[in-house]
């Protein structure tokens, strides 16, 4: 039994290391530069310029992420549900490998593909003027906080959309075929069967995308007009210009926050959902 526990404990060994190296000790040093001063001494100064400094771009994350939050469990949940209930299997097959494009493109790739497509000169102007939708006097720049939400979205919303159509998968048939034989609808049978089951998947999926989204630099920097900007692209500023390693730091925390505040509604409701208190 104790060789038996020693090979268990050897082969989750390179796992925790990794988790250890890559994630807890650099989140722990976060920590304690994020409250260290200028003399190494326990300060609370670097906290107190990140709100004085950047207290808009906190309201501008947040706003943009539950933006994009709300997009992304709308259209996912749609897409998901024409790929379980649609009769129409070549609209599924479409579909199919539409949403799925998304998941092959990195997030730098994706910031100057879009970057290029959304631009008052960019292939989405050009493509209206050339198909006399719009003459070049009414073209409009999606670049700024739209271009980041349809980034978000489009590059999210094949991870989002696997997770909710396997959910969406699993429930079981005979609910759904009972329900028809009831004559619900298509829709009813959504929000009334299919949809309270496949919630909690939902919402592990939307709060790894709000980590995701909160944890990408290229898109608010390529993609971004000014100020206010995202946290990501404000820690960025702090080291790179003033080597301000503690306020970078803290502005780390406070995203880690964000994400902490809506894995705890989320939880929240799971446990409710579970009976639990």
């Amino acid at each position: 039994m104790r060789n038996k526990n020693i090979q268990l404990y050897l082969l989750v060994a390179p796992a925790a290391l990794m988790i250890s190296l890559l994630f807890i000790w650099p989140m722990g040093a976060s920590l304690v530069t994020a409250f260290t001063g200028k003399q190494a001494e326990f300060s609370l100064e670097p906290m107190r310029k990140v709100f004085s400094l950047y207290s808009h771009d906190i309201v501008f994350s947040v706003v943009i992420v539950l933006i994009s939050l709300v997009l992304l469990a709308v259209i996912s949940v749609t897409v998901s549900a024409v790929v379980v209930l649609s009769p129409w299997q070549k609209v599924v097959r479409l579909l199919g490998l539409l949403y799925r494009l998304p998941l092959f493109i990195p997030f730098i790739v994706t910031a100057q593909m879009m970057r290029t497509f959304l631009a008052k000169n960019g292939l989405m102007n050009n493509a209206l003027v050339a198909t006399g939708l719009a003459n070049p006097l009414e073209t409009v720049s999606f670049l700024g906080w739209k271009g980041i939400i349809i980034t978000f979205v489009w590059k999210q919303f094949a991870f989002v959309t696997l997770l909710v159509a396997g959910a969406m998968a699993a429930v079981d048939p005979a609910q759904i075929q009972a329900a028809r034989n009831l004559g619900a609808s298509r829709i009813r049978i959504l929000f009334t069967i299919i949809l309270p089951q496949v919630l909690p998947t939902l919402g592990v999926a939307l709060v790894l995308s709000t980590v995701m989204m909160l944890s990408v630099l290229s898109v608010p920097l390529m993609i971004g007009t000014g100020s206010p900007g995202m946290l990501t692209v404000d820690m960025a500023f702090r080291v790179n210009s003033y080597g301000d390693y503690p306020v970078a730091s803290a502005l780390g925390i406070v995203s880690w926050g964000i994400c902490a505040v809506l894995s705890w509604f989320y939880l929240r409701y799971s446990l409710k959902e579970k009976g639990g208190q």
